[in-house]
């Protein structure tokens, strides 16, 4: 089997770039909620999103996304 055909993880710069995408689109969806009319628990939020940043960290690191 040549070496073209194994399946390799992704670049660095690419796994920075999943998580800085996630983490953008994260903070423009707290801002939108937070100056919406409805009620909202930022904290709530503020956790859930850092656990989803570090399990998607850890996944970049290993290579797996």
């Amino acid at each position: 089997m040549s070496l073209e055909n194994e399946i390799r993880p992704l670049p660095t710069a690419r796994q920075q770039s999943v998580s800085d995408a996630f983490a953008a689109y994260c903070e423009a969806v707290f801002e939108r909620r937070r100056n919406s009319e409805e009620d909202f628990d930022e904290a709530a939020y503020r956790e859930a999103m850092e656990l989803a940043l570090a399990r998607l960290r850890s996944l970049e690191e290993e290579g797996l996304a």
